[in-house]
């Protein structure tokens, strides 16, 4: 059963002072996902590989098209393309737009030669169910600004669920059923001077009351707004989910 979810960078929008944006590297049964690739996750995801060329990934899963979760997708092309150039391409699930933006960021190098189609083997999300190594990869659309896919990783022994960014959902008990971890976004505007008035992130009541609904086992917040008290958002998830609490932070193993 074992496995372990390392975070490569947990804030929101823009990388907090000390922090990264969203990006998690999933290990189980000698498999190796990444999930999401925000700004500033190469780096440490390079260190954990011990490749400059970032060999040893067997997948990655992009939740969405926004940066903060796929800015470094492009640096790890690049890695690929000038350091591992040849070798098998490496499958990548994501919403086409995901495509489209490592595509953009590529063309100042010159018009569409198919290179990102040689280092990379692009599969859509959501859709039916994929077999991913040792896990069956499960998608929903979540609300949000633009196509989200929200994730459930199921193996023989573990189920992973990571939400990207969403809105509250009633789709969000079934993405985290009975989940032995749920990676939930908390963003969590209300701390903020000038809350926002809008749906489409979750704070801390919200994050709860998915993780609650779901009966996950444990709950890791993530994707924090940067300066947001991540202490205080942790003690008012607990006041209405009552499982394990993680909070998210650099560096951080969680065993599974």
């Amino acid at each position: 059963m074992a496995g372990r979810l390392l975070v490569l960078g947990s804030s929101g929008a823009w990388p907090g002072a000390g922090h990264a944006c969203s990006g998690y590297v999933l290990e189980h049964a000698g498999s190796r996902v990444v999930l999401d690739l925000g700004y500033g996750t190469v780096v440490p995801l390079l260190a954990h590989l011990g490749s400059d060329a970032g060999g040893g990934v067997d997948a990655v899963v992009v939740s969405h098209a926004h940066a903060d979760h796929m800015g470094d997708l492009h640096a790890y092309f690049r890695a690929r393309w000038f350091g591992a150039r040849g070798d098998p391409a490496v499958p990548v699930y994501a919403p086409p737009q995901v495509r489209e933006q490592v595509l953009a960021a590529d063309a100042v190098d010159g018009p569409d030669d198919g290179r990102i189609d040689r280092v990379f083997s692009w599969h859509t999300l959501p859709a039916p169910p994929y077999d991913v190594g040792p896990w069956r990869l499960e998608s929903v659309e979540l609300p949000h600004y633009v196509t989200n896919a929200g994730v459930r990783l199921v193996s023989d022994e573990l189920v992973v669920a990571y939400t990207g960014d969403t809105g509250p959902s009633l789709a969000l008990a079934e993405l985290g059923r009975d989940a032995d971890l749920f990676v939930v976004e908390c963003t969590d505007y209300s701390q903020l001077a000038q809350p926002r008035k809008e749906q489409l992130h979750l704070n801390a009541r919200t994050a709860a009351e998915a993780a609650r609904d779901a009966g996950a086992r444990r709950l890791l917040l993530t994707h924090f707004w940067p300066g947001v008290d991540r202490a205080r958002t942790a003690r008012e998830v607990a006041e209405v989910y009552d499982g394990e609490v993680l909070v998210a932070r650099e560096g951080m193993v969680v065993g599974l």
